[in-house]
């Protein structure tokens, strides 16, 4: 909470710098996001330096329909200029060298591209994708033609095949991965003379059940009829220098990715970038607070209108020190994360303004610089690391390189200047842990919502705590078995005892009671009603004691099950036990009573009410326990938790049926009756307070005209 108000000032005070002098060197905000879905502003990682139109290059006519962009490790920059048919080559200042389009082939035929997409650059070799050639072109570096490489060479490509070359990227071992326009089966592998070694990384095809039921439905005819389910395709690949491979997607389904986004999902199958070893498998790291699919604020509203749905992901680039980065082409923002999944930095906005893109297209790293390449305004806009930016790589650089102390420095310089920055705290905090000092560690892993490394860091922690107590331990949990078996003899004896009492039962003998009943439901619910065990005051402690636990389970779970810290205030808690208990309650009072029920009204809130016993039972330890345990020990809790909820519902359950006498049957079906009933008394009462609250508003205007007629 504290973090949050924090963030809010910080984003005020940023609103108001970037107003009055921030201005002059971006016309878009920079930001990150938070553990809790707020977007943070930060100081600009990369500000606008020049835009490089045809003019700029020196070319004697514009290029037209631009695709890609990329840079050698000369600095050498090549465009694709799709709508004429060739690839522009620039040296590092942005000015012209020469151009590959018209070549003569090695039939002595003069040949042409045909509406190119995407080039790659090799230590020896230029690589084109020729898309309506339906092949690659491949040029020496100083632009000789050298060869063309024709549809892979295999059964699985046909005449009638459709093999459409958008981008491409060669490995060490002169492997190509292409991704081709149209082909689902995921990215072809070949060597440079077209020999097929097959596909990788297809994207996973995920089929509801919903849709599976409804295909056995279906005829054959119908099912022929339909559209096959198949992978989606890729449009966008690169390869870093590890030969790691990075593709883009953007054709899944958005409401898949926005389920995965919410989900926070660690899955790949609907991401829209990938990271691929030679094999195909998926290696992303997305340990970030949200998995890397560009925007997490759906409805997020640009200069250009508002603009809803995910991030279309067209292109990604690979930084310095493990980063790399996406651009979303509904927004024309640059999204860079690190080699874990953590988002750094996002930036950019659609407009006319210098640093704004009005039809993003490409994403490409020169040196310091990032290259973003406008489709509709046919050029590419410079864009420059700032000083912040410079600091954040060599952060990252100190710290891929172990040198701790050096990193730790440098987060704490990039904390001054931004102290929202949760990577910077992540960073520390890692920096400690590896000097052992984990009670510091977990302190700035707190400051990030980092509870998978704070409870690495707790683990540590609870070892040297139990080597200090470990004879202490065995003790106390003696100690505690001991006293529970006390109190269960104590409450049996209790119980047998007033077995033979006649007349009314103590407060005690009523509550003591519940701890028979919850073990015998059968015998205990038959004499709670036939011989007056129980009682309403005791049902209304075990109710208080059920709210209690739960407002204690809001306010006292540990960290790491409740990271953001949210509580319910104790009234929301009285309401989220007593309204459904009384609607129970009453519905089933009101079902019952029409098929014959014995039980009373008062007999189905004791019952209901002495149900609830196994909720403090085990929710309480489970609260305790989460203090003590680390992330990867939760579903202890998991299991605490759902065996109460299991257990009371057991017990109403058949508490119902003893309290009115019914069959199994019959109780099954009366249960769902009254759970129906719940769902209607509800939708009657959310409809009576509309109508009263229209009523009211209706008088009300009347008054008010009148009183303005007088």
């Amino acid at each position: 909470m504290k973090k949050r108000i924090l963030s809010f000032l910080t984003l005020f005070i940023l609103v108001a710098v970037l107003a009055t002098s921030a201005s002059a060197f971006s016309s878009y905000a920079t930001y990150t996001y938070s553990a809790d879905g707020y977007a943070l502003l930060s100081p600009d990682a990369y500000v606008p330096d020049k835009i490089i139109d045809a003019n700029y290059i020196g070319l004697s006519y514009p290029f037209d329909d631009p695709r890609d962009l990329t840079v050698d490790d000369e600095e050498n920059v090549y465009l694709v200029d799709g709508a004429n048919n060739r690839v522009i080559v620039m040296d590092r200042y942005y000015k012209y060298k020469f151009e590959l389009g018209r070549f003569l082939n090695e039939h002595g035929v003069w040949d042409s591209f045909n509406s190119p997409s995407g080039v790659f650059i090799s230590d020896k070799y230029i690589y084109v994708c020729d898309t309506n050639n339906n092949r690659i072109v491949m040029f020496t570096r100083d632009g000789k033609y050298h060869k063309i490489i024709p549809k892979p060479v295999s059964p699985l490509f046909t005449e009638a095949a459709v093999y459409k070359p958008v981008a491409v990227a060669v490995d060490q071992y002169n492997r190509l991965f292409v991704v081709s326009s149209t082909t689902y089966q995921g990215i072809i592998v070949m060597d440079d003379n077209a020999k097929f070694s097959g596909f990788i990384g297809a994207q996973k095809v995920v089929i509801s059940p919903m849709e599976i039921i409804w295909r056995r439905l279906q005829t054959k005819e119908q099912r022929e009829s339909q559209q096959e389910y198949v992978s989606t395709e890729f449009n966008n690949i690169t390869i870093d220098k590890d030969g790691f491979i990075y593709v883009t997607t953007a054709s899944i389904d958005e409401n898949s990715v926005a389920s995965a986004i919410n989900s926070r999902s660690k899955s790949g199958d609907y991401a829209p970038v990938k990271k691929l070893n030679a094999s195909g498998a998926d290696i992303m790291s997305r340990n970030g607070f949200w998995p890397p699919s560009g925007e997490i604020n759906f409805s997020f509203s640009s200069r250009a209108g508002a603009i809803s749905g995910p991030s279309k992901i067209i292109d990604v680039a690979v930084g310095p020190e493990g980063t790399w980065s996406i651009i979303d082409e509904k927004r024309s923002k640059v999204f860079t994360y690190d080699k874990y999944g953590n988002l750094l930095f996002a930036f950019g906005d659609t407009g006319e303004q210098l640093g704004n893109i009005y039809n993003i297209e490409a994403i490409t790293y020169k040196g310091d610089d990032i290259l973003l390449l406008d489709k509709s305004k046919d050029c590419f806009t410079v864009y420059k690391r700032t000083e912040y930016g410079n600091l954040l790589i060599e952060a990252l650089a100190h710290q891929n390189q172990r040198r701790y102390d050096m990193a730790v420095s440098d987060w704490m310089d990039i904390l001054q200047r931004n102290s929202n920055f949760d990577a910077a705290y992540i960073g520390i905090g890692d920096a400690l842990k590896r000097d052992a000092k984990y009670k510091e560690a977990m302190e700035y892993y707190k400051f990030a919502y980092n509870t998978a490394s704070y409870s690495d860091a707790f683990r540590e922690v609870r070892k040297e705590w139990v080597a200090k107590w470990i004879w202490t331990i065995p003790i106390i949990v003696v100690v505690i078995c001991v006293l529970l078996t006390k109190f269960f003899k104590y409450a049996a004896r209790v119980n047998k005892a007033t077995q033979l009492k006649v007349g009314r039962k103590t407060l005690k003998e009523e509550l003591l009671y519940g701890f028979h009943l919850i073990f015998h439901p059968f015998d205990g619910f038959w004499d709670l009603k036939h011989e007056y065990r129980g009682s309403v005051r005791a049902g209304i402690i075990y109710i208080i004691v059920t709210i209690l636990s739960f407002y204690y389970q809001s306010i006292g779970t540990g960290y790491i099950f409740n990271p953001t810290e949210s509580y319910m205030n104790i009234f929301a808690q009285i309401a989220s036990v007593v309204v459904p208990l009384l609607l129970w309650v009453v519905a089933n009072w009101c079902l019952t009573t029409l098929f014959d029920g014995e039980g009373s009204f008062k007999d189905i809130f004791i019952a209901t009410s002495y149900s609830l016993l196994p909720i403090p039972m085990l929710v309480i330890p489970s609260v305790i326990l989460s203090n003590i345990l680390a992330q990867n020990e939760g579903q202890l809790i998991t299991l605490l938790v759902s065996i109460a909820f299991f257990w009371m519902g057991i017990l109403i359950f058949f508490g119902m049926m003893v309290t009115h006498d019914y069959s199994l049957l019959k109780n099954v079906t009366t249960s769902l009756g009254t759970i129906i009933g719940m769902g209607f008394i509800i939708f009657v009462s959310i409809l009576f307070s509309t109508l009263v609250a229209q009523m009211v508003s209706f008088i009300s205007s009347i008054i008010v005209e009148l009183t303005y007629r007088a």
